[in-house]
């Protein structure tokens, strides 16, 4: 990859991270200093040893001596693997355990009731949702939103045979999702049929509604399956050829249509990716209708190691068939909140795959979120990215794992049933425990993103 798309991804990745860590820190900073408990020091990245920069710096007192009567240092750290605010009279990753055996003050974490020990451990996941449903209102009101209804790709859907087994048909249009309309053509359909009772498709103009099976599809197997579940038909024209591919040596020009491949006629690109589904032979024949006159042309080519030829494909899907939706003021908002909701609820369902083996397989590091950004700086997706990060980053830290807010908010849970809070060798083995999940999950992060992007580069 070129270094200045590196270097491009890299910093709208640095930008969103460094953007939801302060937010997310000063959720738990803003509902300290409401409910008068000492916050020590807030943190942007980790910083065992040394850090960049705190207030508490010689230097940087002499120039601001009013920092020095400041009961909380700010900084920056060197690990860039998040933030920390560290409170005052609490157990964390900081394992203070001298602190929490000096007699309690009332300006301490421990000091205060249970509900409001609640409130300063959800802030930092709080301040994060109303982040992303902030920003995707803001987009909303900005950028509009682009939408395909289903009954506008009047050429229909391509189905491959595990879709055809529950009884789709090739042309058939998905409409409604048991029974609710669906709003328009997207990405996140795989995930709505994975889990649905009933799909209805409009076949032949009338309406048809389809059991889907009773256990629902797994969307992992979905996603992987060549070819796909379904797809848009689209008739098997070339809208371009790369240079320097097998296409382009073997002459294939824009605006020539597939009509045939090993002598089996296709009219779609769903034929060439079923007659593709499980191909290891490189070498094919191909028939070709020339743009011009239409002519008939036979051509052999030679697939790359991908077994792929090179070419782009014309999609069936024109700027006529989607319609641009503009916000003003009010409407954004509900409309932001909708959006939000959407992708939060698609997350938290897809969070069960997580404990599959494909699910570990897909865990990714900062290589893996950076990889999502474009190649060059797009303000509407990068701030689209940015709320979907959000969300995120609220889930993964409210899940029960000890040294998590999650985690701390389970403890409180039990505190506020059992009617005492747990002992202090149990607080900081529950840290302990929290902290080896964490590092695990870091480790096998990293190592499936060499796997994934970093071998390949050296052949391996």
């Amino acid at each position: 990859m070129d270094i200045n798309i590196i270097g491009i991804k890299a910093l709208q990745l640095l930008c969103c991270f460094c953007l939801l860590v302060v937010l997310h820190e000063g959720g738990h900073f803003l509902f300290c200093k409401l409910f008068g408990v000492r916050v020590e020091k807030c943190f942007i990245f980790y910083d065992p040893k040394f850090h960049l920069f705190s207030t508490k710096d010689r230097w940087f007192t002499r120039l601001f001596p009013r920092f020095l009567k400041s009961e909380t240092e700010y900084g920056i750290g060197w690990l860039p693997l998040g933030g920390y605010v560290k409170i005052a009279g609490m157990i964390d990753e900081s394992m203070d355990k001298e602190q929490m055996r000096q007699e309690a003050r009332p300006d301490e974490f421990r000091s205060q009731k249970v509900w409001k020990r609640f409130l300063i451990m959800v802030g930092g996941v709080l301040v994060n949702l109303v982040t992303a449903f902030v920003i995707f209102s803001a987009v909303m009101l900005h950028w509009g939103e682009d939408v395909l209804p289903m009954r506008n790709i009047e050429a229909g859907f391509a189905f491959n045979e595990a879709a055809e087994e529950i009884g789709f048909r090739d042309g058939d249009i998905p409409v409604k999702v048991n029974g609710k309309e669906i709003r328009g053509y997207s990405a996140t359909l795989i995930r709505d049929f994975s889990r649905a009772k009933t799909v209805t498709v409009l076949r032949h103009g009338k309406d048809v509604t389809l059991k889907m099976p009773d256990k629902g599809l797994n969307m992992m197997d979905m996603l992987d399956m060549e070819p796909a579940f379904f797809t848009p038909l689209a008739e098997a024209v070339i809208d371009s050829v790369l240079p320097g591919s097998p296409a382009d040596l073997a002459g294939l020009t824009k605006g020539s249509r597939i009509m045939a491949v090993d002598g089996k006629e296709m009219a779609y690109w769903s034929d060439y990716d079923s007659l593709m589904a499980g191909r290891t032979e490189r070498e094919m024949t191909l028939v070709l209708a020339r743009p011009a006159g239409g002519l008939l042309d036979t051509l052999s080519l030679t697939l790359d190691e991908d077994m792929k030829m090179g070419v782009v494909r014309r999609m069936p899907i024109g700027e006529e068939q989607i319609e641009h939706i503009t916000y003003n003021a009010l409407t954004c908002v509900p409309a932001g909140m909708r959006h939000g909701w959407e992708v939060l609820a698609g997350y938290v369902s897809d969070l069960r795959y997580i404990f599959t083996a494909k699910g570990v397989k897909s865990v990714g590091s900062f290589i893996t979120i950076g990889s999502i950004f474009p190649d060059t700086w797009d303000w509407l997706r990068f701030w689209s990215l940015t709320a979907f990060i959000s969300i995120i980053l609220a889930v993964m830290n409210i899940l029960p794992i000890p040294a998590l807010d999650g985690g701390h908010v389970a403890i409180l849970l039990y505190e506020w049933i059992a009617g005492r809070e747990p002992s202090e060798r149990v607080m900081v083995w529950l840290e302990y425990i929290g902290l080896g999940i964490i590092v695990a999950l870091m480790v096998l992060a990293f190592g499936n993103d060499i796997v994934r992007w970093v071998l390949p580069h050296f052949g391996m």
